[in-house]
């Protein structure tokens, strides 16, 4: 993949902006973005000058969604190309709540700080874990998740084996009866006998949206609430995946359900536009053990390959 520098991301941007829009479109368009307010000294910049400022602080991922924002409002098919030719740059923001591996009720979640986005677990904390660390710029390994559960579970002195074990366990009856999901997670577990603890960590049910009013006030609940696989990889990659059953595109009587497919392929729109990668096993290619485990295996290879070893 070519390497492409900061600046030349932020360079484009500045120019296809410059072109592309007034002086007073592009200040809404920062407003839009949460980049509001600039220094007032900014005010009696060119255009090009002013969006260089406003982006000077900002890294290879972040601009490279900015450089997506811009293409959805201005035709800038060079820029377009540009951002392509980065290959998989990840999610810009930082990760802040890993909710994940419910073994009981869904968590009842408020904000104990909505400024600093502080949640508190009220209801059902005990079923769900809460990875509490930053994340650095390596992502999530299975040696840092191990690392985490020995100081929660009070197993600092215990074989790092143990441990490994122990949260493997845990884990699985995140995923209950499902077969298919739990077939995921023991191939992927060799990765980590084979290629140590290094090897990314693969977190199971993973919390996306808490949306505890629509339904009850008779609105259109977010679709998806929980991912079945979360990996968070180097350079803020995160990559989804789904396993999916005969819930995910039919009815209960199991006839087909347009609706259900169309709100999970715009689910899936929406977290690709905001820098996640999506990928979906269909249940019915997991259901003969052998061949399912040759499939699993392969597609964790070539993730590997496009990330450059990293998954």
């Amino acid at each position: 993949m070519q390497v492409i520098s900061s600046r030349r991301l932020r360079d484009a941007i500045a120019e296809h902006l410059k072109d592309g829009m007034t002086r007073q479109k592009i200040e809404n368009f920062f407003e839009d973005l949460g980049l509001a307010p600039w220094p007032d000294e900014y005010g009696s910049l060119t255009k090009a000058a002013f969006v260089w400022s406003i982006l000077s602080n900002h890294d290879l991922v972040e601009l490279a969604d900015v450089a997506r924002r811009v293409s959805d409002e201005i035709e800038a098919p060079e820029l377009a190309k540009l951002v392509d030719r980065l290959g998989p740059t990840g999610v810009a923001g930082d990760l802040k709540n890993l909710i994940f591996a419910a073994d009981g009720p869904k968590p009842k979640i408020v904000f104990r700080d909505a400024i600093n986005n502080d949640i508190d677990i009220v209801e059902n904390a005990q079923y769900c874990l809460v990875y509490d660390r930053p994340l650095g710029s390596t992502g999530l390994t299975w040696g840092e998740l191990t690392a985490w559960w020995a100081e929660r579970q009070d197993m600092a002195s215990a074989p790092a084996m143990e441990v490994a074990r122990s949260l493997y366990r845990r884990l699985d009856r995140s995923l209950g009866d499902n077969g298919a999901e739990r077939l995921i997670l023991r191939t992927y577990g060799d990765r980590y006998v084979q290629h140590g603890p290094e090897t990314p960590a693969l977190i199971p049910q993973v919390y996306l949206h808490y949306d505890p009013y629509t339904k009850r006030q008779g609105a259109a609940a977010l679709t998806r609430q929980r991912m079945d696989f979360l990996l968070l990889l180097p350079n803020r990659a995160r990559v989804v995946i789904e396993c999916d059953g005969i819930q995910h595109y039919a009815n209960d009587d199991r006839s087909a359900s347009p609706r259900r497919y169309a709100e999970m392929v715009a689910e899936d729109r929406e977290l690709r536009l905001r820098g996640y990668e999506v990928y979906r096993f269909g249940g019915q290619e997991l259901q003969e053990k052998t061949q399912a485990t040759r499939v699993i295996s392969s597609f964790f290879d070539s993730l590997a390959e496009r990330h450059s070893g990293t998954a």
